[in-house]
């Protein structure tokens, strides 16, 4: 696990970002009034929290360069459409966590691949 840490923070923040998106969309889904509770979109929200979550996975223990791309292309719907989603059921903290998985994939998108980085 340590090496997932130190060579892909980008996807330890989307997998981090998307366990809180599951928390926090299962109290809205589990607990009495919160305007969303037991509705369908709230249970939507989970299971793509879920999806991302094993986005993040896969992100972090990919090294395939076009399945790793593949898994950003996907991500990266999954995460505007889960906050889309979240901004429907004002679930504000949950769009927090989508933008916080998002800055992640940014990160992981935008970092230096393994052949350019050069060891001191």
């Amino acid at each position: 696990m340590s090496s997932m840490r130190s060579s892909n923070p980008g996807a330890m923040v989307v997998l981090i970002a998307s366990a809180v998106g599951i928390a926090i969309a299962l109290y809205a889904y589990l607990t009495p009034l919160t305007g969303v509770n037991g509705t369908l979109g709230a249970l939507v929200v989970i299971v793509t929290c879920a999806i991302l979550v094993a986005l993040g996975l896969g992100l972090a223990l990919c090294h395939g360069r076009g399945l790793h791309n593949l898994l950003r292309v996907v991500a990266i719907a999954f995460i505007v459409g889960t906050a889309f989603a979240a901004l429907l059921l004002h679930l504000w903290w949950l769009a927090i966590a989508m933008a916080v998985a998002l800055v992640g994939l940014m990160i992981d998108i935008f970092r230096p691949s393994p052949a350019h980085r050069t060891t001191s």
